[in-house]
């Protein structure tokens, strides 16, 4: 018996030494995990990410073996450490290439996403690491060129360098960039990649064709990143090829091939591309897709009824395009998968049918785009709709009253865009909002009349202007604190504004009020901290002084207070504001001399200044001229637009889209809109007012000015050389004053101005010859008695002889900045506000000389009726 135990134990011993192996791993390599001590050391910590936590906090306490550590995992042979994820990890600080991280030359895989590297650069050390099969670095705030040396890492499978998935809107420029290696030389030699996302990067080149060859790719993910030219067919081909993501490439242009039944594809993203033509009909052959994203591009066409056999699609997306004929809303509706549909922005007429489906088998939606799709009415199939996070609805031809239902057959509803219809009322309504769950409502452009209803709790967005809603602004809104946007402008709101609104919510950036009947003081409630970047209240019957409170937004570059009523001296603490960027009080009753600031910097970022129809007296603010920097220069490459940003969060994710900076100025008694303003628009309006003196030379270092309307003042004096300075000038107004002298020759050096008018003053001599002067018709002259030459009929005599016109070695160009401008409506007036005719719309014009000249003589017209009104 003792011996049968003795056997049993020498046998059971002999067994756990034979499978020992199998059951104890190897202790880390004490070497790497000091490096990985060491790379842990050279990061603080940074726990603002709630959706982060500290790997690396954890692995003291999980013991000396770091193969048990938190994010590494080991060789079960070697030891060595072969993977490494600390993504999401609250790692702020920089790598270099001495870094410790550089000695696990056994890693394999290396994820550092979602962590803050503090805009370094990308360490070409990574070409150590020469058995990556699997690299993550995106979302962590590297900077600059990406190195050559990443190519050398020829065995990646996954390589993902994006540095942001923030919206393309908000992004003004990228934070790394792919140039010197281009895309070619990065990835040519990585013969094994099949995952390939580096979105956001500022590449700036054609897309590859050798990108065809490389057979293994499933993923392509390349948006955002300045590709441009003729996308090459073959990448479609690919026969692995699942993901296709090139959008927001402006450049990008191409055209869908006609696809085969092998191919794999499941998802194609080509957004914001020039890609045209037609969807083709085998589009069917893509059995496997799932998200379709064609929005905002050229497609024109029928839309193939084929796409109702993509019996897996979840998403399709065609919004912005130029698709025409009618389409079936069933052809969608049997999609039992699709759960985004948007179409809003076509040529199309969609066709809404009674066919009864069962809630078994119809969509069930969660973002749908019906705009612009010639409805008449509210698509019944909205009754069935319980899961719609998104409706769109806008620039239909829907009229009527708003039913009931609409607020109540989604609990989920967040975003709701009824804007450009002709709706009329609300039906069975009561003055409070049924729907506790929107986000963002837009009722603007319709023709409802009804008193402003009581606000969800829940709204960050609300835009209901060009209306007509009347009655006050309830003090219900005072509850609402988490506006973000608050548009009621256009409409025949009256009473006073709340007191509470300059504090009821301080994630309030946008205020637009223009437009109504306001009346009273403005609130002075602007408390510190406040978030406000635009405030437009002009346009009101508003009174009283400006209140001091407002220097509390100090975010704010937009203010707009024009055509009131309001009575006050110039508002110099307005500068200690350091975004201001445009300031308009026309029409108003301000008066006074404009003092000699206080202080040598203020207003530092003011490009647009309208003090027009005031009663502002004493000579011009010298000072202040000196003091508006951001006039001095210009840079000619810049053609972004001024906007501010909106938030949007929905479905979880928060997207950003642009509010642009609008102008709606009364010149003449003309009320006008304008769309955008550029960046580069620089402009001084002090026109109709009581200035009076010289004009200082000063005003000639302010060289980005476009625009300069000095007109209807008691100006006196001879016009500065110094003028001649202003190189990017395009409209100058001089008239109605009392200069006198004779026209600068520096003038005819100013080869973008297209408008110039010293009309009414005391001018002697002759007029310059050359340049744009050549343009210049007699309406520009009038009244001047003592001027002589072309284009008026006095000639000059030999003791006033016209000069010879000055050389100008940039030659005659007769376009400037003033053909990049869009306009809703043209109206250039050559005198008070003439500001107003110079400003941004949405339709860009040619600038032909002849069609200037056209304008022009129209606008002097009404000018010289009008001449004496201010």
């Amino acid at each position: 018996m003792a011996s049968s135990f003795s056997h049993f134990l020498v046998f059971t011993v002999l067994l756990v030494l034979f499978f020992q192996p199998c059951f104890q791993h190897p202790f880390c390599q004490r070497d790497e995990r000091l490096a990985l001590l060491q790379f842990k050391e050279s990061f603080v910590i940074d726990k603002h990410d709630p959706f982060a936590y500290p790997k690396v906090n954890l692995w003291k306490s999980q013991g000396m073996d770091c193969c048990s550590w938190e994010g590494i995992w080991c060789d079960q042979d070697t030891g060595h450490v072969i993977g490494l994820d600390l993504s999401s990890s609250c790692l702020l600080g920089s790598i270099n290439s001495n870094s410790s991280l550089f000695h696990l030359i056994h890693l394999q895989y290396l994820n550092l996403a979602f962590n803050d590297f503090n805009y370094s650069k990308i360490p070409s050390a990574f070409a150590n690491l020469t058995a990556l099969t699997y690299l993550n670095l995106s979302n962590s705030f590297f900077f600059g060129q990406i190195p050559f040396e990443l190519s050398k890492l020829t065995s990646l499978s996954f390589l993902d360098l994006s540095p942001s998935y923030m919206n393309p809107w908000f992004l003004k420029r990228q934070l790394l960039e792919l140039k010197r290696p281009n895309l070619r030389s990065l990835i040519e030699n990585m013969t094994s990649l099949e995952y390939l996302r580096l979105n956001n990067i500022d590449m700036n080149s054609r897309i590859p064709s050798t990108l065809a060859n490389m057979s293994s790719l499933r993923h392509i993910r390349l948006s955002g990143c300045g590709l441009f030219g003729e996308f090459p067919k073959p990448i479609f081909q690919l026969p692995k090829l699942q993901v296709l993501a090139v959008a927001y490439n402006y450049g990008l242009t191409g055209n869908l091939p006609e696809f085969q039944f092998h191919n794999q594809l499941m998802a194609l993203a080509i957004q914001f591309t020039k890609f045209s033509g037609k969807l083709p009909a085998s589009i069917e052959m893509l059995s496997s897709l799932a998200a379709l994203n064609a929005g905002s591009c050229n497609f024109s066409g029928l839309l193939p009824s084929s796409l109702g056999n993509l019996t897996k699609l979840e998403s399709l997306t065609l919004d912005n395009n130029s698709f025409t004929g009618t389409v079936e809303i069933d052809t969608f509706l049997e999609l039992k998968y699709l759960k985004d549909l948007l179409l809003t922005g076509n040529n199309f007429s969609l066709l809404i049918k009674t066919k009864k489906s069962t809630n078994t088998t119809i969509a069930k939606f969660k973002n749908l785009g019906l705009g612009s799709c010639n409805l008449k009415e509210f698509p019944s199939f909205l009754h069935n709709q319980d899961q719609l996070e998104s409706l769109d609805l806008s620039s239909n031809d829907i009229g009527g009253k708003i039913p009931k239902w609409i607020w109540k057959f989604s609990k989920s509803l967040a975003y709701f865009d009824l804007s450009n219809n002709s709706l009329t009322n609300f039906e069975k309504f009561s003055i409070s909002f049924p729907s506790s769950t929107v986000v963002f409502l837009d009722l603007s452009f319709n023709q409802l009349k009804a008193s402003l209803p009581i606000l969800p709790l829940s709204i960050n967005f609300l835009f209901v202007s060009k209306n007509r809603f009347s009655g006050d602004i309830p003090s219900e809104f005072c509850n609402v604190t988490s506006l973000q946007v608050l548009d009621l402008s256009h409409n025949n709101l009256n009473g006073m504004i709340p007191q509470c609104i300059g504090n009821f919510s301080k994630s309030l950036v946008i205020l637009n009020l223009e437009g109504n009947n306001f009346k009273g003081p403005i609130p002075p409630t602007w408390v510190a901290g406040n978030n406000l970047q635009v405030i437009k209240l002009g346009q009101n019957n508003l009174q009283g002084k400006l209140p001091r409170s407002l220097a509390n937004c100090r975010m704010l570059e937009f203010l707009d207070l024009g055509n009131n009523h309001i009575r006050d001296t110039f508002p110099y603490w307005l500068g200690t504001l350091p975004r201001l960027r445009i300031l308009i009080l026309h029409f108003n009753k301000f008066y006074g001399a404009i003092n000699v600031p206080e202080s040598n910097s203020l207003f530092p970022n003011l490009g647009i200044v309208d003090l027009s129809h005031n009663g502002f007296v004493g000579p011009l603010p010298t000072k202040y001229f000196n003091l508006w920097s951001a006039m001095v220069d210009v840079d000619k490459e810049n053609r972004n637009y001024w906007h501010a940003y909106e938030n949007h969060r929905l479905n979880g994710l928060i997207s950003t889209s642009p509010y642009p900076y609008s102008m709606t100025i009364t010149n003449k008694g003309v009320n006008m809109e304008y769309a955008e303003v550029l960046e580069i628009f620089l402009a001084i309006d002090l026109s109709c007012n009581k200035f009076d003196g010289e004009i200082p030379d000063v005003v000639g270092s302010l060289k980005g000015l476009q625009l300069l309307n000095l007109s209807n003042n008691i100006l006196v004096g001879p016009i500065p050389p110094a003028l001649g300075n202003l190189k990017n000038l395009e409209a100058l107004d001089l008239s109605q004053n009392k200069l006198v002298g004779s026209i600068p020759m520096q003038l005819t050096q100013l080869n973008f101005l297209e408008v110039f008018n010293v009309s009414y003053n005391h001018l002697r001599g002759p007029i310059p010859k050359g340049q744009q002067f050549d343009t210049f018709d007699n309406s520009s002259f009038d009244g001047n008695l003592g001027l002589c030459g072309l284009p008026l009929s006095r000639k000059c005599d030999n003791s006033n002889a016209s000069p010879p016109p000055s050389s100008n070695s940039e030659g005659n160009e007769d376009s400037g900045l003033l053909a990049e401008f869009g306009w809703k409506a043209v109206a250039l007036g050559y005198g008070c506000g003439f500001l107003v005719g110079v400003v941004i719309g949405n339709i860009i014009f040619s600038r032909t000389r002849e069609w200037l000249m056209r304008t022009y003589r129209i606008g002097v017209s009404r000018r010289r009726r009008m001449r004496r009104l201010c």
